[in-house]
């Protein structure tokens, strides 16, 4: 134990803490804000609410810390963002001990998918100019949202980009601090901070007997096993394998559902790992040396702790933040790894139509047949580069230059 906080005392850095802040910034700010919709439809109590957010967070902050410790990798767990979108669709014609018990079918699903290593075999399968595309179409509407947020704040917006700019000329690795400070400045400033009551107290998790039924199983448990595997964990992977981290996915599919199995009678959703917040992470931004980014993995659990002990308080305290100031904020943290992810995509031009079409599908935000734009955007492009790179494998002396130049 000695030696592992002697580890973690050499490695820390300020960078790698404030990417894992920013994570858990943008994840309440953002996706929270479907778990108070889902909360309105089932007409629960605050308290049951703020049982919600303390299984939520303590669930992937444990997850985030033991993964992120365990493979020296910045795991960066989350929430199931998609699931909890479905709850939205399905509350209140489902009741809460219904979802419960959903919530623990899925999770000992995905346990088993992860534990027999299918989920590893599956991503052999995806070309790494493909996987790229995907990422970067995931991450393409943040890009955007920096520049939208103008429309209502472009005192701020424009306030942060400038700073980010000269921060990136001058102290490049701690650019996304001097963002955050200038934004939050300028808000105090122009007066966009919003008039939120803050009152710190410890929330008290809420125990929920499970309910078992078909109605919850077909509606509710099998969506959520096929958003999680597909919308989180596969660009989860996907960007993890792109920054360099050959962690496999199947201890952290077994550990992320055993995390929420612990939480899910408390009202804790699938706990699954993050792909965009992973982004902040995993870049040059967190630390230049790849290997002490795992850091960020660790910080960002630790501030779920946090925001899970004071559930009700800290996402007051995130209220205060102009949602401008949030997607400005995304934005800028996310632009290197969209540049990246687009380079990747773009470089073998063999392969460059099959990873434009799975960038521009999974950017379009189509739904198809239940499943989001993450997973047609994937099958769509895998198809197309096997389509497009088969014939070529089987044309005269084709391949014997193919394999020379390889």
């Amino acid at each position: 134990m000695a030696t592992l906080f002697k580890t973690l005392k050499e490695d820390w850095s300020i960078s790698a803490t404030v990417a894992g802040f920013l994570a858990v910034l943008i994840s309440y700010s953002g996706p929270l804000i479907i778990f108070f919709q889902a909360a309105q439809k089932a007409q629960v109590s605050t308290t049951m609410m703020i049982s919600w957010i303390w299984g939520i967070s303590i669930g992937a902050a444990v997850a985030g810390i033991y993964l992120s410790i365990r493979y020296k990798t910045p795991v960066i767990t989350a929430w199931s963002a998609p699931g909890t979108a479905l709850l939205v669709t399905l509350f209140p014609h489902i009741s809460l001990n219904e979802a419960v018990a959903a919530y623990i079918t899925s999770a000992v699903v995905i346990f088993l998918i992860g534990i027999t290593g299918y989920f590893d075999k599956l991503l052999k399968w995806i070309p790494q100019d493909v996987a790229a595309g995907m990422m970067a179409g995931i991450l393409f509407q943040f890009g955007l949202g920096l520049f939208t947020a103008t429309d209502s704040m472009p005192m701020i917006v424009f306030g942060m980009l400038f700073v980010f700019l000269i921060a990136k000329r001058l102290t490049p690795r701690y650019a996304m601090i001097w963002v955050l400070l200038s934004g939050v400045l300028l808000s105090l400033l122009l007066g966009k901070i919003n008039p939120v009551s803050v009152n710190f107290q410890l929330a008290i998790p809420q125990f929920i007997r499970p309910e078992w039924t078909w109605s919850s199983t077909l509606n509710l448990a099998i969506p959520l096993i096929l958003v999680s595997l597909s919308g989180q964990f596969l660009p989860g992977m996907a960007i993890m394998k792109l920054s360099g981290y050959d962690t496999p996915a199947k201890p952290i599919i077994s550990a992320t559902s055993i995390a929420s199995l612990a939480v899910a009678c408390v009202g804790g959703i699938t706990i699954v790992l993050a792909s965009i917040t992973a982004a902040l992470c995993m870049g040059k931004d967190a630390h230049e040396l790849k290997e002490k980014r795992y850091i960020a993995g660790i910080a960002n659990g630790i501030f779920y702790i946090l925001g899970g002990l004071f559930a009700g308080s800290i996402v007051m305290l995130f209220s205060l933040l102009p949602k401008e100031l949030i997607a400005a904020l995304a934005g800028l943290a996310l632009l290197g790894a969209i540049a990246t992810n687009i380079s990747v995509a773009m470089k073998n031009e063999a392969n460059r139509d099959a990873a434009l079409i799975t960038f521009l599908a999974t950017a379009s935000g189509m739904h198809f047949l239940g499943l989001s734009s993450v997973f047609w955007g994937i099958c769509i492009g895998v198809i197309a580069h096997l389509l497009l790179n088969k014939p070529r494998q089987d044309t005269g002396t084709q391949p014997s230059t193919q394999r020379t130049n390889s």
